[in-house]
């Protein structure tokens, strides 16, 4: 004990020297078989606040945890990638995939009152004031509800029923339609049904909505009758105008990408539209 007490009191000097970042490791340290802590307390009796000191400065230092990496090349990376990048502007592509319904409803509406305001004004030529906005109610109502709704209805939802095939033969490229028999047999057969429509709904149908917006009448009957007999009275030349203007025209709008079918076929029927307001359009 007495030699450990002079052991002690030779260190006190020592101590007072070392750096206390030094004294942080003097637990791996043993003098003459003792550790120094063992020493330091008898060194320093009476105080533990210095022997609590101690301890933590020989306590070995947490290491710090490095900061988790940014994620790269997983869907979190991705998704911060993406929100990082510009918007892109807008597709008419992609809308009318998105909407094709209302992107036809829109296209046949617009498309037949600006038709007929075409064939009053160049054709016709007639200044705005003489426009006859009731004749072109006539071809907005029509547009709407039988160009938007039922064609819309018929060529894409009924034709893919009856015929399968659509897709693979729309999708395909003009070369390998052309190589496809199965494909070009239903392309006849769909141009054969919509000629029929045409001749035996489209026409009956546009005269009696004519017959609708000018009668002074809300007899819906005389409407009927006052337009199919118009219906019959221009049954020859309508349905010559039809075959020479649709046929061709089916051939085409029957072959492009399905979404984009009654878009195509609208630019057709304005010209004919046109046509239509000049030859029939009036009262």
């Amino acid at each position: 004990g007495a030699s450990l007490a002079r052991a002690a009191g030779s260190l006190r000097p020592v101590a007072a020297r070392i750096a206390p970042p030094v004294r942080a490791h003097c637990l791996l340290a043993n003098v003459g078989g003792a550790p120094i802590s063992a020493l330091a307390r008898a060194a320093m009796p009476g105080r533990p606040h210095a022997l609590r000191a101690q301890r933590q400065l020989c306590t070995k230092p947490p290491t710090p945890t490095p900061a988790a990496p940014a994620p790269t090349g997983t869907a979190a990376g991705a998704t911060v990638a993406a929100a990082s990048l510009p918007a892109a502007g807008w597709s008419y592509g992609a809308f009318a995939k998105a909407n094709p319904n209302l992107n036809n409803l829109l296209i046949a509406t617009a498309k037949t009152g600006a038709a007929d305001l075409v064939a009053q004004c160049v054709i016709e030529r007639k200044s705005l004031s003489e426009v006859d906005w009731q004749r072109n109610l006539v071809f907005c109502l029509f547009g709407t509800c039988y160009l938007g709704v039922f064609q819309y209805w018929y060529q894409v939802n009924i034709f893919c029923r009856i015929f399968p095939n659509i897709n693979k033969f729309t999708s395909q490229s003009w070369g390998a339609k052309l190589r496809d028999v199965p494909g070009l047999t239903s392309l006849l057969a769909q141009t054969v049904l919509d000629m029929g429509v045409l001749t035996f709904v489209y026409l009956p149908t546009f005269y009696v909505f004519k017959s609708a917006v000018f009668s002074s009448s809300w007899d819906v009957q005389q409407w009927g009758e006052t337009g199919v007999n118009s219906y019959l009275k221009n049954w020859n030349k309508d349905v010559y105008d039809l075959v020479r203007v649709w046929v061709p025209a089916d051939l085409i709008c029957f072959s492009v990408a399905l979404y984009l079918r009654l878009p195509v076929r609208h630019l057709v029927s304005f010209v004919w539209t046109a046509y239509l307001s000049f030859v029939r359009g009036s009262k």
